[in-house]
């Protein structure tokens, strides 16, 4: 093996020329033989760190995956450029199987892609006992922690690969783990002997917004036509009878729209996934069961329409967006129930007492996120102890929000709920703050506290806003069992004895009216003449056409980043295309010759 073996692989196989951040780091070091656990943003490249030093090394490479959909598309993808890759799973028949056993035996493939549960058989395991392993690779290792916001059990047992296999090298990668998940995979995989290479979270080609919600279908409707008319993208909403209304809503609208979610059969599911990957304007509307794993680089958008559990689902799900580096956007709709009805969730699921309090600060710090008056993208990065300056490229630098002075009405609120009990939500506090005069106010007596009719001052929509901030605060938090009623936390109990300082935004008035914003810092598009974006779009539609006769995702042929740099720079030969960036001598071979004839094409017509 050379030196710049590794470079060759990324050059000839891949059309890349450099390796980007940390990847050559941590590829030099897995083909010496160390272990590693690697944390880096969706998109920044993390497959190349096991996928080349599989095929540096001698043997085959296992590849844990915990979905068959992101191994298929893995495995078109290295087929694409010639890289020998197969899976075993349970979609295989029992011919399937024992073909892809015989070539893992023979020695005829670089990777091997299986999931956890088919790792562990005992028979399976034997197989690899009598194989020769280049290393092992574990995808999406946050599911390895039980603190991790997508803890599967399946994963825990892969700490067996460490004492079975102890001179196979094992690296382990994920996108989304806060300091304490990072501590817990390395230990539950006995990594610790390795090395662990984190980059940097932040995402800068991501736009966040997030607003109070009002008219969520208008607000997202109005979001798609000002920013993304006619893009990829992915609605996440939080139940299957949501995924459907939102779906059916969008079609009325004239839009291609697909829904996802576990009420549908195997092979519908499948259908709207294959549309969602291989088509290039289409909207998948989805539960958070839809995403894990999804390589398709050109989705422009995603969409929240309630909370996800934690920021850490937050920030893996936004990520789905703008992969191939190009400006996307994430824009979230929310409400003060959707807090009510997470903290209900984790109240009644069958977690340890101490998982269900880790899991209340983690939605704590999401409301956090929600509610803040400073940057968002600073606030998103300290949850995973990384740091940036205000970004300038999120809704709170580019309109930042009116505070004031909350301290007296917050004292007020935080009163009102003590002396109605505890039992009552914001409803109902409002109601007597404002002095409202109804039967259930004096059929409990609270006509007569002297928290009664104090809160006059402000407008019920006010109210609301103090009472959401109070809960993102954790001053106050939804009743456990779920009846709504808000009862004050010891921080709350803590901000009423020592009268502190607190700042809150202002209420916003105009939440479903209002109009997103084209930052300034927003990435000029290269493609400056007209000339150049006809070509684009004649590139763009023979890449289609590829992709349709062979029943591939169009991203699998050519990034849209490969087909503006042809669009720009018009190589006249065939040689000259591997000097651009995403193309290597196998797809040159396959697709270069078609894409040259429409650069030629153009030229002659120009």
């Amino acid at each position: 093996m050379t030196q710049n073996k590794p470079l060759s692989i990324l050059h000839d196989f891949y059309g890349y020329d450099a390796f980007r951040g940390s990847q050559s780091e941590i590829i030099d070091h897995v083909i010496g033989g160390g272990d590693a656990f690697v944390l880096m943003p969706t998109g920044g490249g993390k497959s190349l760190c096991f996928q080349i030093p599989a095929m540096c090394r001698d043997g085959v490479a296992i590849v844990v995956s915990p979905l068959i959909a992101l191994m298929q598309d893995q495995i078109t993808a290295l087929e694409q450029m010639n890289i020998k890759a197969a899976a075993i799973n349970s979609s295989m028949s029992a011919a399937e199987v024992s073909s892809a056993t015989q070539q893992i035996l023979s020695g005829e493939l670089d990777m091997l892609y299986v999931a956890p549960e088919r790792l562990m058989m005992p028979e399976f395991l034997n197989l690899l006992d009598q194989c020769n392993l280049a290393l092992f690779a574990i995808d999406e290792a946050h599911c390895v922690s039980q603190w991790g916001h997508d803890f599967r059990p399946d994963y825990v047992a892969l700490s067996l690969l460490a004492e079975r296999f102890p001179d196979v090298p094992r690296i382990a990668l994920t996108a989304t783990a806060d300091a304490p998940t990072r501590k817990d995979i390395v230990e539950r995989l006995a990594l610790n002997n390795g090395r662990t290479f984190v980059s940097g979270f932040d995402r800068p080609n991501i736009h966040y917004t997030i607003a109070l919600r009002n008219s969520p279908k208008q607000q997202v409707w109005k979001f798609i036509q000002e920013k993304h008319p006619s893009d990829s993208g992915i609605i996440y909403c939080i139940s299957r009878k949501k995924v459907d209304e939102m779906a059916a809503w969008l079609r009325e609208q004239g839009v291609n729209a697909r829904p996802y979610h576990a009420g549908l059969s195997s092979e519908i599911r499948a259908e709207n996934q294959r549309q969602f990957l291989q088509d290039e304007q289409i909207i998948m509307v989805a539960t958070i069961a839809f995403g894990m794993g999804i390589d398709k680089p050109d989705v422009r958008f995603v969409v929240h329409m309630n909370i996800p559990k934690n920021i850490e689902a937050y920030y893996q799900e936004t990520g789905r967006a703008g992969r191939d580096g190009l400006p996307s956007n994430a824009f979230m709709v929310y409400g003060m129930e959707d807090a009510a009805m997470q903290r209900q969730w984790i109240e009644t699921s069958d977690a340890p007492d101490e998982q269900k309090r880790i899991q209340h600060q983690k939605l704590g710090a999401l409301l956090g996120l929600c509610e803040t008056a400073t940057c968002r993208r600073q606030v998103l990065l300290n949850y995973f102890d990384d740091a940036c300056e205000p970004c300038g490229y999120c809704d709170t630098c580019e309109q930042p929000p009116e505070t004031f002075d909350a301290s007296v009405p917050a004292q007020k609120a935080i009163s009102c709920a003590y002396r109605t009990d505890e039992r009552f939500g914001v409803g109902y506090l409002t109601d007597v703050l404002l002095g409202v005069d109804n039967e259930r106010i004096s059929k409990f007596g609270h006509n007569q506290v002297s928290t009664y009719g104090i809160g006059k001052d402000l407008s019920k929509p006010e109210w609301q806003n103090i009472f959401r901030q109070l809960v993102a605060s954790n001053l106050l938090i939804p009743d456990a069992k779920g009846h709504g009623g808000l009862q004050i936390t010891a921080k709350g109990r803590a901000f009423i004895k020592n009268k502190s300082s607190l700042f809150m935004r202002h209420h916003v008035k105009s939440a479903a009216t209002k109009s997103f914003k084209r930052s300034a810092q927003k990435p000029a598009s290269p493609l400056t003449s007209g000339a150049d974006k006809a070509l684009y779009e004649n590139l763009k539609a023979a890449r289609s056409a590829l992709a349709k006769a062979q029943k591939v995702p169009a991203y699998v042929i050519f990034h849209d980043k490969t087909l503006t740099e042809l669009a720009q720079h018009k190589p006249g030969s065939l040689e000259a295309m591997l000097d651009i960036s995403g193309i290597g001598e196998a797809k040159l071979k396959r697709y270069g010759k078609a894409l040259l004839n429409v650069i030629i094409e153009h030229d002659n017509a120009a």
